[in-house]
């Protein structure tokens, strides 16, 4: 298992830097990535499809391993889902040595109750599931990352071992409840927030009190980069114009 999978190809610069959700893999970025006229760098998230895990899973801990995975110091534009979206906006505060001109943040989870992370640090401390076949594990990788009927599974989202499981690394759950007002104070660079219209996870009304600019994006949910890619073109261009 590589310390950081990364996908990487196209041309045009700055190159995108896009960061999946928790349980999902760079795979989820396949759709976009195909209309992007732009290089790109796609990880697996350390604990995900074929990057290894970490000792303790915090968002400082994630952006540093990605920035230290990609090899470059940027300028790039950094997109991030949920789990990635945080991280993306973790990487904009400049400590990481990676030079990052813009960010879109997309369906992050503002509001997290006390029941919410109690659940979310009980997941984090179950042994992985085992499935029988692959079939079965790969029904339940798309369950996980929310992706059921609408993406196929990514090959390296699960793992042969006594049977099948996750490649998800179980203790990722617990990374905890991200401090938004901190961590867009500190960005270094323009940010956009944007959730689908129709994503539980992610509130509109609560982005625009974070962000009176936030945009949402009509008849679309939690994973909106999934279900239509072409929606977050104009906010990528927004935040970077090609150099080509």
């Amino acid at each position: 298992m590589d310390k950081l999978k990364l996908r990487a190809g196209g041309s045009g610069e700055p190159p995108f830097l896009l960061l999946h959700g928790l349980g999902a893999t760079g795979a989820v970025w396949d759709r976009l990535g195909e209309l992007l006229r732009r290089r790109l760098l796609v990880p697996d998230l350390p604990g995900h499809g074929g990057s290894a895990p970490l000792p303790e899973y915090s968002f400082e801990a994630l952006a540093a391993e990605v920035a230290e995975g990609l090899d470059e110091a940027g300028p790039v534009v950094v997109a991030g889902h949920s789990l990635g979206g945080v991280v993306a906006l973790e990487l904009a505060n400049g400590r990481y040595g990676l030079d990052v001109a813009g960010v879109l943040a997309l369906g992050v989870k503002v509001e997290w109750s006390v029941e919410e992370l109690a659940k979310a640090a009980a997941m984090a401390a179950r042994p992985p599931r085992v499935f029988e076949t692959r079939a079965d594990a790969e029904v339940a990788y798309l369950k996980v990352a929310g992706l059921t009927g609408l993406a196929p599974a990514d090959p390296a989202g699960v793992t042969e071992a006594d049977g099948w499981r996750l490649s998800l690394d179980q203790a990722a759950f617990g990374v905890g409840a991200p401090d938004l007002p901190r961590l867009l104070a500190g960005a270094r660079c323009p940010v956009v927030l944007a959730a689908g219209a129709d994503d539980p996870m992610s509130r509109p009304e609560q982005l625009r009190a974070l962000a009176a600019d936030a945009v949402t994006l009509p008849g679309l949910g939690h994973n909106a980069h999934v279900e239509d890619p072409a929606a977050l073109l104009t906010l990528l261009e927004r935040l970077s114009p090609s150099e080509d």
